[in-house]
C-alpha cells in the first residue's frame, strides 16, 4: 500500500502541464494552457490546464481533475497505477507499506504469473513471424481472413507450433513449472503424467487487462482433431477469469471514452475485423454470456452500448441475453442485427470502412423496440403468448434505475402493443416493489467485500497486482460516475453544491467575529438538521468537519489532491472558476464612449453577504419541499375525511408559509424557483 507521505511528495513535485503534455499538445494563452480535449471530439480548444492551481478542466465535456485524475481517465487505470506511473516519470521511489507474509506470497505469485504470460506472448509472436511453420500456417490464416499486418501486430496475435516445444524452451529460460501450469500454458496428461502445451497447433489471441497486462490467452485450432475443441482459453487463475474480461478493451478504451459509446460483439475476430474497418470502440464478451463483472467494466467507460450480433436465430437469442443485467446498471442499450448468415467479421470485410460504419448507424434500434418486435413475431395472435411477451418486456423495463427512462419505455411499449400505460405502469411498480422487498430480506447481514468485488468501484482504488491503496470509502450514485459526477440534479442539490463550493474555496476566511466561513456553514447545517442525501456531498462535508481543526488544514488543497479520485475530481470542479468576476455586484460606468473602470467585487470580497444568503436559499428550498409534501397530505386527508389529521396538517402549512415569508425577506423579497 502506498503511504500518504509518498503520495503527498508526488503531488508536490508533479507539474501538471508536463504530465498532460506527454499525451496532447498544449498552447499557452495567458496564465493557462489550452488544447483540444482528448475525451471528446472538438475543433475549438476548450480544455484548460492551470499550472498555478495544478488542475485541468474541459469546458466542453465537463471533465476536470488533477494530474493523477488525468492519467487515470486517459489510461483507464487505477489510482495506484497512475501514482506509480507519475512517480516513475519524476524518478520518485515508492516505498510501499509492508505486507503480511500471506500478502507477500500472493503478490509474488501474481507477479510471476504476469511475467510468464508476458514471456509467452512474445514467444507466440516470434513463432508467428519468424518461423516457417508460423508463417505458412498461422500468418497465412490471418492474412486469408483479411487482416493487415499492422492490425495483426496491434493485437499481438501469435502462433503455437503443432508439437510440445513451449515447455522445454520456458524451462530453459528459467520459468517454473508451477507457474506454467497455473497460467494454463502447460498441462499434465492424465494418462501418462506427461507435460504438454495447452495451445499447441493454434493461432493465439492474447487477452489484455484494461491497463495492458497479458492476463490470459485464447487459441483457435488449425486442424480439426477428434475430441479437441475449436477454441481453448486460459483457465481461471490469480490473474485471469474469462468472466471478468472483455477482449479488445485495452485497444478500444480511448475510442470508447472519446466517442462515449461501445460496440459489443461475440468473438475475437469480430473485434479485430471491426477495428480494421475503422470501428475502434468495440469489445467482445469472449463468446460467453455476459457477466455482472463485464457489465460493470463497460459502465466504467460509457453508458451507451450497442450490441452487434449475427442475424441468425442463435445470434438474435444471444442479443437478448444479458440485456436486463445491463439495463439494471443504467446502461443505454441499442441492438444492430446483421443480415442473415453474416457476422461482424464477415460483414465488415464485405464493405468498405465508410459504408460499414454508416450501416451500423442506420440500423441500430432501441432495445425495447427490438425485443418487442422479436417476441411478438414469435407469439403471433395467441393471447396467452402475447401476455407472456408483455410480462417479459415489463420485466426488462422494471429493472431500469432511472424513473424518466422507465416512463418513456412504458409509453413506447404501450403504443407498440396497444395497451394502456396505466396497466403497464402498475405492473412495473409491482415488480419493483417485489424486488425491493426481496433485496431487503437478503441485505439484513452485511456482506464481506473482496478485492475482486471492489476492483473497479469508486469505494477503493486497486492496482493491477490487487493491492488496495489507503483510500476513503465512497459510494456515489452509479449514474454519477461519468463526466458529470456530482453535478446537481435538483434545486436542493444545487443549493448544497454552492455551499460546498464556498466551504472548500473560502472555509478558512474570517466571516463574523469569532466565525470563519467554514465554522458558520458547518454550524448552520448541523443546527438545522440538514441531511446531505447525495453521498458524494455528504462525504466531502463530513471530511471537512473531521479535519477543519487540523493544524495547517487547507480545504482546497486537501480535497483537490484527495486519494479518492472521485472526491478530487469533484473538488476541482468546485474550485474551478469559469467567471473571474461576479456578474451580480458591480458594473462599469459607460458615458459617451468613455469607459471608466470600477472595482467589481469577487465572491471573496462579499462573503459576509454571500454565505448567509446561500444558507437562507438552502433553508427556503427545504421549506418549499416540506410545503409540497404537506399539501399532498392535506389533499389525501380531505379525500379520506380525516378531520383531525387535516387540522394538524393545516397548522403545519401555516407555519411553513410563515417560514417562507421570513426567509424571502432575508433574501430581499426575491422569489426562488
Amino acid at each position: 500500500m502506498i503511504p500518504r507521505e509518498t503520495i503527498d511528495r508526488i503531488y508536490s513535485t508533479v507539474k501538471i502541464e508536463d504530465v498532460i503534455g506527454d499525451y496532447m499538445s498544449l498552447r499557452r494563452r495567458g496564465a493557462n494552457l489550452w488544447g483540444n480535449c482528448p475525451f471528446h471530439d472538438e475543433k475549438t480548444p476548450s480544455f484548460s490546464v492551470s499550472p498555478a492551481k495544478g488542475i485541468y478542466k474541459c469546458f466542453g465535456c465537463g471533465k476536470a481533475g488533477n494530474a493523477v485524475n488525468f492519467v487515470m481517465e486517459y489510461e483507464q487505470c487505477s489510482y495506484a497505477d497512475a501514482i506509480r506511473q507519475i512517480a516513475k516519470k519524476y524518478h520518485i521511489e515508492i516505498q510501499e507499506k509492508e505486507m503480511t507474509e500471506e500478502e507477500r506470497q500472493q503478490e509474488n505469485e501474481r507477479e510471476s504469473l504476469l511475467k510468464v504470460n508476458e514471456w509467452a506472448n512474445h514467444w507466440f509472436q516470434d513463432q508467428l513471424w519468424n518461423t516457417d511453420e508460423g508463417k505458412n500456417i498461422g500468418l497465412t490464416y490471418f492474412l486469408e481472413r483479411g487482416l493487415r499486418e499492422d492490425i495483426i501486430r496491434k493485437f499481438q496475435l501469435g502462433y503455437s507450433p503443432d508439437r510440445d516445444v513451449l515447455y522445454p524452451v520456458a524451462k530453459k529460460a528459467g520459468y517454473k513449472e508451477e507457474f506454467l501450469d497455473k497460467t494454463g500454458l502447460t498441462g499434465i496428461s492424465n494418462k501418462d503424467g506427461r507435460r504438454y502445451d495447452r495451445f499447441r497447433d493454434r493461432v493465439i489471441f492474447p487477452i489484455f487487462s484494461i491497463s495492458g497486462k497479458v492476463v490470459g490467452f485464447a487459441g483457435r485450432i488449425m486442424r480439426a482433431k477428434e475430441h479437441t475443441g475449436k477454441y481453448v482459453n486460459s483457465p481461471d487463475s490469480l490473474i485471469f477469469s474469462k468472466q471478468n474480461e472483455l477482449y479488445g478493451l485495452f485497444q478500444a478504451k480511448q475510442a470508447i471514452v472519446k466517442q462515449k459509446m461501445m460496440y459489443l460483439v461475440e468473438g475475437q475476430m469480430d473485434v479485430i475485423s471491426m477495428f480494421q474497418a475503422g470501428v475502434e470502440n468495440v469489445v467482445s464478451s469472449g463468446g460467453t454470456s455476459l457477466t455482472h463483472r463485464q457489465v460493470l467494466l463497460m459502465h466504467r467507460l460509457t453508458e451507451n452500448v450497442t450490441i452487434l450480433y449475427d442475424g441468425d436465430s442463435a445470434g438474435i437469442k444471444a442479443a437478448v441475453r444479458g440485456i436486463d443485467m445491463m439495463l439494471e446498471q443504467g446502461l443505454n442499450i441499442k441492438v444492430v442485427l446483421l443480415p442473415d448468415g453474416e457476422d461482424p467479421d464477415s460483414f465488415s470485410r464485405k464493405m468498405n470502412a465508410v459504408d460499414f460504419q454508416q450501416y451500423l448507424l442506420d440500423n441500430s434500434q432501441d432495445f425495447i423496440r427490438f425485443k418487442t418486435n422479436l417476441l411478438l413475431q414469435d407469439a403471433g395472435n395467441d393471447p396467452i403468448q402475447r401476455s407472456g411477451v408483455i410480462k417479459n418486456i415489463v420485466q426488462s423495463i422494471s429493472v431500469i434505475p432511472d424513473i424518466i427512462t422507465r416512463q418513456l419505455y412504458i409509453k413506447e411499449c404501450s403504443n407498440m402493443m396497444d395497451i394502456k400505460e396505466d396497466a403497464l405502469l402498475n405492473e412495473v411498480k409491482k415488480l419493483r416493489k417485489e424486488k425491493y422487498q426481496s433485496n431487503k430480506k437478503t441485505d439484513k447481514a452485511p456482506q464481506k467485500t473482496t478485492a475482486t468485488d471492489t476492483a473497479d468501484s469508486p469505494d477503493t482504488e486497486t492496482s493491477e497486482s490487487g493491492q488496495q491503496t489507503e483510500t476513503t470509502v465512497l459510494s456515489p450514485d452509479p449514474q454519477a460516475i461519468s463526466a458529470g459526477i456530482g453535478q446537481p440534479k435538483n434545486k436542493l442539490e444545487e443549493n448544497i453544491f454552492n455551499l460546498l463550493q464556498v466551504l472548500i474555496k473560502y472555509g478558512d476566511y474570517p466571516l463574523f467575529e469569532g466565525y470563519t466561513v467554514g465554522k458558520y456553514i458547518v454550524e448552520e447545517i448541523s443546527a438545522n438538521h440538514i441531511q446531505l442525501e447525495n453521498p458524494l456531498y455528504d462525504k466531502i462535508f463530513q471530511e471537512y468537519v473531521a479535519h477543519q481543526d487540523d493544524a495547517g488544514f487547507k480545504a482546497e488543497e486537501f480535497f483537490k489532491y484527495h486519494p479518492n479520485s472521485y472526491i478530487s475530481s469533484f473538488a476541482v470542479k468546485l474550485v474551478s472558476e469559469r467567471y473571474e468576476l461576479s456578474k451580480i455586484f458591480g458594473r462599469q460606468n459607460i458615458s459617451e464612449n468613455v469607459r471608466t473602470e470600477v472595482h467589481m467585487p469577487t465572491d471573496a470580497d462579499r462573503l459576509s453577504v454571500l454565505v448567509p444568503q446561500l444558507v437562507y436559499e438552502l433553508q427556503l428550498t427545504i421549506v418549499k419541499q416540506q410545503q409540497q409534501y404537506v399539501q399532498f397530505s392535506i389533499q389525501h386527508a380531505q379525500e379520506n375525511r380525516q378531520e383531525e389529521e387535516l387540522l394538524n396538517l393545516l397548522r403545519q402549512n401555516i407555519k411553513l408559509k410563515q417560514q417562507e415569508v421570513q426567509l424571502s425577506k432575508l433574501l430581499g423579497n426575491r422569489t426562488l424557483n
